[in-house]
């Protein structure tokens, strides 16, 4: 029984749906073993790990999470991270990989199939409203607001929406709406993008996140598996099915998104290409972080190795390990290696001479004595050699690993070996 005056949280009547098949190809070789979602981010956390937290930190205790490409490592993560879900507390988290379950050669066709292709599965858990999620996206929101707003207006869908720069609109999916928020229009990429009623400046583009009333969106998938011209994608076909024909609301992220008082802007990225990632990593080393990730009273969830703490050696005048400006994760040695401005997963060590600078590191990797590297990204298990230097020449640089435009360099174990076979 609720109490007096306290409405019920609709967070204990909803599922969250997790699309994390995409493999993310913008991320270039960051991807070639692992999908998007189970790209490593701040130091311990993965991707997925945002959605899911917001998740959880909502209220909802019932979660699926569809997989597709190469999704090992981010099963591994989910089932080691995540798996304090009870059922006999009636909650659950299933991971839903592309199973062939209503053809033998049909895989998911896109993000509404593979909703479709798991229907019994959400019957089962005997919800009223799912919250269709991207997962690949780094945020903290609160999604109980976002189902209130929903229920309110009567919407047949709720889609989360970031308000962007006009000009930055031209790169993603923009809704138009009246007064009442209620959607209009839905423009994927429009060269003249629609602005928000009385803030000409700005538009809203799609979060990919979308609420519905289970009943209404079943119904919905059934006709839209029906339909051979269909792309079978939310925001492809759906979306623009109930905006011409049902109720389609807005909801803006600044109504929503979670902040502690040291962020001062709604903060929403999509870390989808090695600048982006590399940028957002190197952003949580500033004094003040844009994106708090010390907030007690909304953590981040995520698959915490037991590992020794951090350890820093050497005190010698030019060999000294010490870190400047940096978060260094558990299990890491700087052994006489300096570190500015740069982010160490678990497991990194740098070994004498060694400096770094603006560098992010992925589990595991290791740097060796004289090595000098500077607006890098390091991928997992990398064994940088003694005396390798990248990112003072780009032009040579890119003899051997990408470089961006922007002149940050990525780095994997294959790259290296190539260009080790090539020297000898």
């Amino acid at each position: 029984m609720q109490p007096l005056n306290v409405p019920e949280r609709l967070s204990n009547r909803a599922m969250a749906f997790v699309l994390a098949g995409g493999r993310g190809s913008r991320l270039k070789e960051l991807t070639d073993n692992r999908a998007k979602p189970a790209v490593y981010f701040g130091g311990k956390t993965r991707i997925i790990d945002f959605a899911l937290s917001n998740a959880l930190n909502s209220g909802i205790r019932k979660m699926a999470i569809a997989t597709q490409y190469k999704a090992h490592s981010l099963i591994r993560h989910c089932q080691r991270g995540w798996s304090f879900f009870r059922a006999e507390r009636n909650e659950y988290l299933d991971i839903l990989p592309a199973s062939q379950r209503v053809s033998e050669t049909q895989w998911y066709l896109g993000t509404a199939d593979a909703v479709t292709q798991n229907i019994d599965i959400v019957d089962s858990y005997d919800v009223d409203y799912v919250v269709v999620l991207a997962g690949d996206h780094i945020y903290k929101m609160d999604y109980e607001i976002m189902l209130r707003q929903h229920v309110d207006t009567g919407a047949d869908v709720t889609v989360g929406c970031l308000t962007v720069p006009k000009a930055e609109a031209t790169a993603f999916g923009v809704m138009g709406i009246d007064k009442s928020r209620r959607i209009t229009s839905f423009l994927e990429k429009p060269a003249d993008p629609p602005t928000i009623p009385g803030d000409p400046d700005n538009a809203l583009a799609s979060m990919g996140i979308y609420v519905f009333n289970w009943a209404f969106l079943r119904d919905l998938l059934l006709k839209d598996a029906q339909d051979a011209n269909s792309s079978h994608d939310f925001g492809a076909d759906l979306i623009p099915e109930i905006v011409k024909n049902g109720k389609a609301m807005a909801h803006f992220f600044d109504d929503s998104c979670v902040t502690t008082g040291l962020e001062t802007q709604p903060y929403w990225r999509d870390v989808g290409t090695v600048d982006a990632f590399w940028a957002a990593n190197i952003d949580l080393t500033e004094f003040t972080p844009a994106l708090d990730i010390y907030d007690k009273s909304w953590p981040i969830w995520t698959y915490s190795e037991s590992v020794p703490p951090a350890k820093f050696v050497h005190d010698q005048e030019d060999r000294r390990g010490l870190a400047i400006s940096s978060l260094i994760s558990g299990g890491c040695i700087v052994s006489g290696s300096e570190v500015r401005n740069s982010l160490l997963f678990t497991g990194v060590k740098a070994h004498s001479y060694s400096s770094l600078s603006k560098v992010v590191a992925l589990p595991y990797s290791q740097f060796g004595r004289n090595a000098r590297l500077s607006n890098c990204v390091v991928d997992r298990g990398v064994l940088i050699p003694e005396g390798l230097v990248v990112g003072e020449d780009p032009q040579a640089d890119s003899e051997w690993f990408r470089v961006t435009d922007t002149g940050v360099t990525l780095i994997t174990q294959s790259m290296l070996d190539k260009r080790a076979a090539a020297l000898t």
